[in-house]
């Protein structure tokens, strides 16, 4: 049975900056890069817009601490795979419904602003 709720509402974490080892070729994989992140974390925040009470919503300055703390730890040819990870991360909090992950490689591509992948999962 799909994850259902009433609200949809959205908290969205813009711009963390972290390096780490990602991509396929040797250079790649000697030293750590720039890797861009942001986040939409959807779920039913109206109990806590009542309670005004952290404890009825997501602690995204935790949630941020966490990805940062794994990401500059891990080691990943695809950005694929690091941005379903951090989706994990996000959805081990019960308050997170659903989530969109960008992960992008400001350097990866010559002439390019940017390169990367926007995922979205939700709770099982």
């Amino acid at each position: 049975m799909a994850f259902e709720q009433k609200n949809q509402d959205e908290i969205f974490v813009r711009d963390i900056l972290v390096r780490c080892v990602v991509g396929i070729r040797p250079e790649e994989r000697e030293k750590k890069q720039d890797v861009l992140i942001n986040l939409s974390l959807f779920g039913d925040f109206t109990k806590a817009a009542k309670s005004d009470d952290i404890a009825d919503t997501i602690d995204y300055s935790s949630l941020k601490k966490k990805i940062i703390s794994f990401t500059e730890n891990s080691s990943y040819n695809l950005v694929e795979t690091l941005a379903e990870e951090i989706a994990k991360i996000c959805l081990s909090d019960v308050k997170v419904a659903k989530v969109g992950v960008w992960v992008e490689k400001p350097t990866a591509l010559r002439f390019a602003k940017t390169v990367g992948v926007h995922i979205v999962r939700q709770q099982n």
